[in-house]
């Protein structure tokens, strides 16, 4: 607000000044020049009292005529003269007005005080955004929809005013602004109490690395989700305690081999990550054999090495001359057949279309198709905007950064659990998967379910709670019956157990319950939703336990109270 005044101030001097003199100097014309009597003899000057009794109801255009006796003729010309002077002075007054109302400096610093003041007003947990390209945009999308606020602090004004174009349900304060400077995310509420996280998404990794020390120095409570792709930047986050580091290289990678080793494992992990309510992952099935990867940097490295892990043969194309031990290189990009045909095309089972140009990617997966229509092709998408085009072109498998950041950051926001639970689920065989698979496919079919964490506490389930706390037992399949039927189950998958240090895998509906339990439950939102309601409310509570509808709010309970007693 301080910046914001003193920035009128110091553009306004000048015309309000001018206007001062020029009324100054009227008064003081009035006070001095002759005037005439009610009979038109000579009278003496206006006093100043006078003077500035005319000459403010003249300002105002109030106009109460020539008081209180007619002027002179020397009088009216000086007024006329007075008259065009404040003409101007009033001119250039506005003018200067505008110029600062479309003053780059002084929306700026309006902005900022309004953007302060709706983060101030937050009163609920809220998330802070650093970023919001087709990343944070993407993530932001996904907050809405689960009924999350968060803030936003992009780089680029343009992108900002985007936004309010978008059709969210509540309104996230944006500021243009770069995030690496700490006051800016103090005044995005790092400080905030009702700040929950920090997400790093920018594609400057060294926006991402400050944002992540920022956030270790000024809030070492607060989670900080960071996006990198460098190694020396991947260590340096961790060096500062950065709580998850997303490098969408290497967790592709990661994927693209999980899928190679056990694909029911792989496609179980993409339905608890993938962004809830949208259509079921197709399923991925990588063969095993020989595989070419076109491109050899940041990304190609990491694919290398998932499929070096795996045991797959790999020859590579690369536009420069590339001399490996016990690797294969070829020269070239890939998108003529020359260059594919000499590294096997014909005869491998898979290729990585793996170059920094969404174009190239295209044509070298279109060639290699047309050369063997039977080999499994993987795509690297650099930009979400060209989905159209890959879309058109039926691949396997493709890589989109941006989505898989944003699946990533929601899974590990929303549910903190899931993190535990999937790093269990990698250790599993393939057939375990697949029966974890059919169930879920059983209570939503064809869609990505809810993944929900309810701790069995006095804040997330308190009619449990009061209950196991009342050494009362109680049991999962109880605690699952549907609040509107008891006698119908919700359809609900119960994915993980967590009792103090101990973890268990899908527990069974007779296992009995303790206070402070944690549950990872996935299924339909709506489920879900009743499920909370049930171990939330009292008297939701008790009707699913021992099937008693008592009245809730106190005038139904006085109803039932008055009808009880006896006449």
């Amino acid at each position: 607000m301080d910046s914001v005044i003193f920035l009128m101030l110091r553009r306004m001097r000048a015309p309000l000044i001018v206007l001062i003199a020029i009324y100054a100097i009227s008064m003081l014309g009035l006070a001095l020049i002759p005037g005439a009597d009610a009979n038109g003899r000579p009278a003496p000057p206006m006093s100043f009292f006078h003077a500035f009794y005319f000459v403010s109801y003249t300002a105002t255009t109030i106009g109460f005529g020539e008081i209180p006796n007619a002027f002179s003729d020397a009088q009216r010309m000086w007024t006329v003269l007075c008259i065009y002077l404040t003409v101007v002075g009033w001119t250039y007054s506005i003018v200067t007005l505008l110029g600062l109302l479309q003053d780059k400096g002084f929306q700026a610093a309006f902005a900022k005080i309004r953007f302060a003041r709706s983060v101030r007003r937050l009163g609920e947990p809220f998330y802070l955004i650093c970023g919001c390209g087709e990343t944070g945009t993407l993530i932001g999308s996904a907050l809405d929809r689960i009924g999350t606020r968060f803030v936003v602090l992009e780089l680029s004004e343009h992108r900002v005013q985007e936004l309010d174009l978008l059709e969210w349900r509540a309104d996230a304060p944006a500021l243009a602004g770069d995030a690496r400077e700490p006051e800016l995310l103090k005044l995005a509420g790092l400080l905030h109490p009702k700040c929950r996280g920090v997400l790093a998404v920018t594609s400057n990794e060294e926006a991402n690395l400050a944002v992540a020390i920022a956030v270790r120095l000024l809030r070492p409570d607060v989670p900080v989700l960071a996006r990198a792709r460098s190694d020396s930047v991947n260590a340096n986050m961790a060096s500062f305690g950065t709580d998850h580091i997303i490098n969408p290289f290497r967790r592709f990678a990661d994927q693209l081999a999980l899928a190679v080793r056990a694909p029911d494992v792989f496609r179980l992990e993409q339905l608890l990550t993938g962004i809830p309510d949208e259509p079921a992952p197709e399923p991925h099935r990588p063969p095993r054999g020989d595989w070419i990867v076109c491109g050899y940097g940041r990304f190609g490295h990491a694919i290398v090495a998932a499929l070096d892990s795996e045991a797959q043969p790999v020859t590579l194309i690369t536009p420069e001359p590339l001399t490996l031990p016990d690797r294969r290189c070829i020269t070239g990009v890939g998108t003529e057949a020359e260059p594919l045909v000499a590294a096997g095309v014909r005869t491998a089972v898979g290729i990585v279309a793996g170059t920094d140009n969404d174009v190239n990617n295209l044509s070298i997966a279109v060639t290699a198709r047309e050369l063997n229509p039977s080999i499994f092709v993987v795509m690297r998408q650099n930009h979400a905007s060209n989905s159209a085009l890959f879309d058109a072109f039926v691949g396997d498998f493709a890589l989109v950064p941006s989505r898989l950041i944003a699946q990533e950051c929601i899974a590990t926001l929303t549910t903190p659990l899931l993190s535990e639970f999937l790093g269990r689920v990698r250790l599993q065989e393939n057939h375990w998967a697949a029966e974890v698979i059919a169930q879920l496919e059983s209570v939503c079919p064809g869609q990505v379910p809810d993944i929900r964490g309810i701790t069995l506490n006095i804040t997330e389930a308190r009619a449990a709670y009061l209950h196991l706390m009342a050494d009362a037992p109680l049991v999962l399949a109880d605690a699952m019956r549907d609040n509107t039927d008891r006698d119908t189950r919700l359809p609900l998958v119960p994915l993980m157990l967590r009792r103090g240090q101990a973890l268990i895998l899908l527990p069974p509906a007779h296992t009995r319950l303790e206070a402070g339990d944690a549950l990872l439950i996935a299924g339909p939102r709506t489920a879900l939703t009743r499920l909370q309601l049930s171990l939330q409310n009292a008297n939701a509570f008790d009707y699913v336990l021992h099937g008693r509808s008592a009245p809730g709010g106190w005038i139904w309970r006085a109803r039932a109270a008055l009808k009880a007693r006896p006449r």
